[in-house]
């Protein structure tokens, strides 16, 4: 059996750490993580489409 980590909690439920499974406390813990990640509940702070100064006509750039 894992031996929890006593560095800081789990994210989820506040639990101690399981080394193996860092930095979650068990495999239940990781997969509501990920169910969430995959739901849209996280996302990466930017501006919306549109407003970085060049329009979106839905092709890629090219880089030079």
């Amino acid at each position: 059996m894992s031996q929890p980590s006593s560095v800081s909690a789990c994210p989820v439920c506040g639990r101690p750490r399981d080394v193996k499974l860092r930095p979650f406390c068990s495999k239940r813990c990781a997969d509501i993580d990920l169910a969430k990640w995959l739901r849209g509940e996280y996302a990466i702070p930017g501006a919306p489409p549109g407003e970085e100064g060049a329009p979106d006509d839905g092709e890629p750039s090219e880089f030079h």
